[in-house]
């Protein structure tokens, strides 16, 4: 018996609570960095949105399923609403809800998985391009103050095409918009993309070039992304300016330009010469310096507060408060469930009284054939034929009506006397 309470410990060594257990598995898992910076990809099932706004939700696979929790805040920033069944990407944490003792995700952003994908070959392909160099800020040619002739490479069209041509016929008369077309968007976007930049560059009077598309979704900007078409822009001569989607929108086409606006109107209002944009230009220019300062600062301390905010979270009571967000969600739903119950008891007592007291009612022994009598003069109610001598004015009161009669004699006769 002392042989095996050796392999378990000292037989006098007291046991864990399930608390401690439990608290040394947060610590673990909050202590490994892995955990506490990751990416799953999985299947969506039993999703839930709490009224409080908080997100339940598996991730599963073929082999496992891990539960996952997302709280109201970073919910509200998702642009989607994620349903059961989708493939998703989750980032986020791995802890512990220490109440059911169940370990699980608690994710700060969803992304769609065949979105995630392209977002990942958008990230290896800026950084290949960027190690060779072709979006170096050395690189970049100060646009034209006066252009004479301005390329623009789209589809005839594309959205945002005319909007170009009505802002450079209004802002600057003088300069002449020479279309090089192409198709901006599908797989056989690139080739005629890197045509129509190819076609300009060979002209000698094209002063700037546009490079320019309406908005559109991630997959419908992807040609943009195309590596061909970023090293044509790389090689271009001629000083470019891109306007590709919307102002969030970012292709790589952005980097290797020398310029890039963030819609087709504001590229056609930047390559005009004006003197608001002259002092835009001039910010810009400071900006980069100062964020390329700014850059070098944070980088020195970027490794110190990443450890000191891993400190910090050993140390927060975040985790305490997250526990507390999903105990609440729980005591709600339950007090909503007995909630209900109780109106469904009292409903059905209440139906039960309300029986009892039609059944009790006068009218319903009205109904049952049964009649009322009070005297005409005072409307003295009547049980005995004591109350009424003849010549006694009456009303009887029936179910569906009154009669109103004068009593003619009296007769004591009762139930045991013969008739």
């Amino acid at each position: 018996m002392s042989e095996q309470l050796s392999l378990f410990g000292e037989a006098s060594e007291a046991p864990k609570s399930i608390s401690e257990i439990t608290r040394h598995i947060r610590t673990l898992l909050d202590r490994d960095r892995t955990l506490q910076d990751v990416w799953v990809e999985g299947e969506i099932s039993n999703y839930t949105r709490a009224s409080s706004g908080h997100l339940y939700f598996s991730l599963k696979d073929e082999n496992a399923q891990l539960k996952c929790v997302m709280w109201k805040t970073e919910a509200t920033r998702l642009n989607f609403e994620p349903e059961h069944g989708d493939q998703i990407l989750a980032h986020g944490k791995i802890g512990v809800y220490e109440v059911q003792g169940a370990y699980q995700l608690y994710a700060d952003s969803l992304q769609r998985a065949g979105l995630g994908d392209l977002h990942r070959r958008f990230e290896m392909l800026k950084t290949k391009l960027e190690a060779e160099g072709l979006f170096d800020s050395e690189r970049k040619r100060p646009l034209p103050r006066f252009p004479r002739r301005i390329g623009i490479v789209t589809s005839p069209t594309a959205a945002g095409f005319q909007d170009v041509l009505n802002i450079l016929s209004r802002r600057y008369a003088m300069g002449e918009g020479i279309l090089s077309p192409a198709i901006v968007q599908g797989s056989a976007a690139p080739p005629r993309i890197i045509a129509a930049i190819e076609a300009l560059n060979r002209r000698n009077d094209i002063d700037v070039m546009l490079i320019i598309r309406g908005g559109g979704s991630l997959e419908d900007l992807w040609c943009f992304n195309d590596e061909n078409v970023v090293r044509a822009v790389a090689a271009s001569r001629i000083p470019t300016i891109t306007g590709v989607g919307h102002e969030i929108d970012f292709t790589l086409v952005d980097f290797a330009a020398d310029q890039r606006a963030p819609t087709p109107s504001a590229a056609a209002e930047l390559v005009t010469p004006v003197s608001q944009e002259d002092l835009l230009y001039t910010v810009r220019e400071f900006q980069k310096r100062m964020n390329g300062i700014l850059r070098a600062e944070i980088e020195n301390y970027q490794e110190s507060l990443s450890n000191q905010r891993r400190t910090l979270r050993l140390l927060s009571p975040q985790h305490r408060i997250e526990t507390l967000k999903q105990q609440l969600d729980d005591y709600t739903l339950r007090i909503a469930n007995a909630a209900r119950s109780r109106l469904r008891d009292e409903g059905q007592k209440v139906a039960l009284l309300e029986s009892r007291l039609r059944a009790a009612s006068p009218q319903s022994i009205l109904e049952r054939g049964y009649a009322i009598i009070t005297r005409a003069g005072d409307g003295k109610r009547m049980t005995s034929v004591q109350d009424a001598a003849p010549g006694t004015s009456i009303i009887i009161q029936m179910r569906d009506g009154k009669l109103i009669s004068v009593v003619r004699e009296q007769d004591k006769t009762t139930e045991e006397q013969s008739p």
